[in-house]
Formats: C-alpha cells, sequence, structure tokens
C-alpha cells in the first residue's frame, strides 16, 4: 500500500488538527496509509512516526494546536541533516510528504524537494496572512476573531476610563490583524508594518479626536511596525526584537499629548483556542485537496483559497515574497479612523 507523511511545522495555529483530520479521511478513502511525523522536521530525524487512522483524529476537528507537535527546527542548517532526513524518507516508504506551513516551512519543504530528497505536497497556515498564492492561509480568520473580541473588550474600558489604549497584535512583516481586527474593532489609528508612521501625527489625530469632544481613543498596532518617534524612545532596545513596539509608543503617546495611556500585548492569545468556522472548513478543504494532489502526482505544488474556490499553485510562488496588505484594504480602514495624514508608503 501507498503511503502518506504528514508533518505540522513552525508556530502553532489554529486549525492544524483539522487539517490532519480531513488528509486522514480522504487519504484512507483514496487506499493510502497515513503516517504522521511528529514535532516537524525533527521528527524525520529522530525517525518520531506514528500511523494515523480514523480513530486518532476521532473529536480533534474543534481543538487548537496540532496532535503532531510542531517546531522551527531547520534541517537546511546542516548537511547532515539533509541526509537523514533523506535516509529515514526511503526507509519509511512513505511515497509523499504534505507539509503544513507557513513560510518557512514550506521553503525548506520546497528546497528537500528540489534535491530530490522528498515529494512535497504544501499547506498553507499563517496567522498572519502572509503567505502569497493564496488568499487566505488558515489561523488568520481565528487570530482575526480573537483579536476583534480583544479589542472590543478594551473599548469599553477605554471609554469608561477616558483612556488612550494601544493594542499590539502579532504581524512581524505583515499587518493583515491588525488592518482588518482594527477595521471590524472599530479602532481610531492602524499602524502597520507596510505603511510608516510618525508619532508626531498619531498625536496631532488624537489630540483632534479629543477637540471634538472623544475622551478616549482604540491605537491598533502590529509588533513590527515602524513608527518615527524622538530617539529617547528606543534607548535599550535590542535590534529586531518584537512586543515591545505597543509600549513605546504607548510612552510617546502619553509624554507628547498629556492623556492617559494603556498599553495591551495579545501576543500568543492570537494563537491559541478552537478555530472559527470558516478557519475548520477551509483547513479541511485544504487536507481533502493536498491528497488529491498526492494521487494525482503534482508534487512541488501547495493548495490554495482563491476567489473561493480551492485550487493550487507552485510551493516557489508562494514563498518568494510575502504578501503586503494592500493599499485599497487600508484606505478603506482609515475611513473610519483619525490618522489621515500619519502614514506614508
Amino acid at each position: 500500500m501507498k503511503k502518506i507523511g504528514i508533518l505540522t511545522g513552525g508556530a502553532d495555529c489554529p486549525g492544524l488538527n483539522a487539517v490532519i483530520r480531513a488528509v486522514v479521511y480522504k487519504g484512507m478513502q483514496e487506499g493510502y496509509v497515513i503516517t504522521g511525523i511528529k514535532n516537524g522536521w525533527q521528527g524525520l530525524i529522530d525517525n518520531d512516526t506514528r500511523v494515523l487512522d480514523t480513530r486518532c483524529v476521532s473529536g480533534i476537528l474543534d481543538r487548537g494546536g496540532t496532535i503532531l507537535g510542531t517546531g522551527r527546527f531547520n534541517p537546511l542548517e546542516n548537511p547532515e541533516h539533509i541526509e537523514k532526513i533523506r535516509e529515514n524518507y526511503k526507509r519509511s516508504g512513505i511515497d509523499a510528504l504534505i507539509v503544513v506551513g507557513g513560510e518557512v516551512t514550506l521553503d525548506i519543504a520546497l528546497q528537500l524537494h528540489k534535491k530530490e530528497v522528498i515529494k512535497a505536497v504544501g499547506i498553507p497556515k499563517s496567522i498572519d496572512n502572509a503567505l502569497s498564492g493564496t488568499d487566505y492561509a488558515f489561523g488568520f480568520d481565528t487570530a482575526v476573531q480573537i483579536a476583534t473580541e480583544l479589542i472590543d473588550r478594551l473599548h469599553t474600558t477605554a471609554e469608561s476610563n477616558h483612556r488612550i489604549m494601544v493594542i499590539e497584535v502579532m504581524g512581524q512583516y505583515t499587518g493583515w490583524i491588525a488592518a482588518e481586527a482594527g477595521l471590524a474593532g472599530g479602532a481610531d489609528i492602524i499602524v502597520i508594518p507596510e505603511f510608516r508612521a510618525d508619532l508626531m501625527k498619531i498625536c496631532d489625530a488624537l489630540k483632534n479626536r479629543h477637540r471634538r469632544g472623544k475622551s478616549f481613543s482604540i491605537v491598533v498596532i502590529s509588533e513590527g511596525a515602524q513608527v518615527e518617534m524622538p530617539a529617547i524612545y528606543n534607548e535599550g532596545r535590542e535590534k529586531r526584537r518584537y512586543g515591545t513596539i505597543g509600549e513605546r509608543l504607548g510612552k510617546a503617546i502619553e509624554d507628547q499629548t498629556g492623556y492617559e495611556t494603556r498599553v495591551s500585548v495579545l501576543g500568543y492569545i492570537q494563537r491559541g483556542g478552537a478555530p472559527t468556522a470558516f478557519d475548520r472548513i477551509l483547513a479541511t478543504r485544504f487536507g481533502v485537496k493536498a491528497v488529491q494532489l498526492v494521487a494525482d502526482g503534482k508534487f512541488g505544488k501547495m493548495v490554495s483559497y482563491q476567489n473561493n474556490r480551492i485550487k493550487y499553485c507552485d510551493i516557489e510562488e508562494a514563498v518568494k515574497q510575502r504578501k503586503k496588505v494592500d493599499a485599497e484594504l487600508y484606505q478603506i480602514a482609515r475611513v473610519f479612523t483619525a490618522d489621515q495624514d500619519a502614514h506614508e508608503k
């Protein structure tokens, strides 16, 4: 019997278990044995695998995380690891490997596929929604929903206490979560990596709101956003250290405006918990399509969601560049915000 392997790499996100479940059900219907590889690429180094059947995946559709475990181990950094994967992959009898991951994980799959170490089919997962070649990756909708709910909750406390609330969400290189959650949550300022922001213009926008009788404001910022501000607010900051921009912006706003400001960093809350209905369905559709690509011998491809249809593209197309927030969406968000002049491309 033919075998399909499946691994989940990189960071976790809601919907991974739904993918695993779909691959198992569809794969078994097509006559494949499904082998789950534990803890991402490390599992192929350690030969840490398990056979998956419908009993193993029963009841996991609504569970966050991944029953296979995950990790950020990169085998490309050591030629010995590549050869170990080649050896274990061949010995296992796996005919094709379904790789579920984001930019880095899928790029590893692409390079190993090119070296003829594995035959790979990719499935995109990304709460940042940064992968090209697909309109959405699963995990993103859940992250936006969680962020929006938390913005709603912080909105009420900001209004009651007449404060500015700075809310930092995930998004190291792209601002999809901030843009969509900020739009859905009624944010007054949205700051994302695609558009550099100026502190003084942000402060002017907040002052203008206060002059119009608005005693509170909501500022949503991506963790990787860039804000032009005095050097004092950058002192002691490690290079490329994320999770600090919200604190620095909050301090700067309070100093420059005199308005009481509080900061909430949502962090890993956005990754955890049960996936939304959209992500469960999308992940399921991806898993079924991935098995079909294996059956059709279409390797080096990634399943994708385009115009409400499940299609596929080259993995190389998906990882060659990040999908940035487009200007149209951002301009729509700014129709409802106070920061008309705070940003530039």
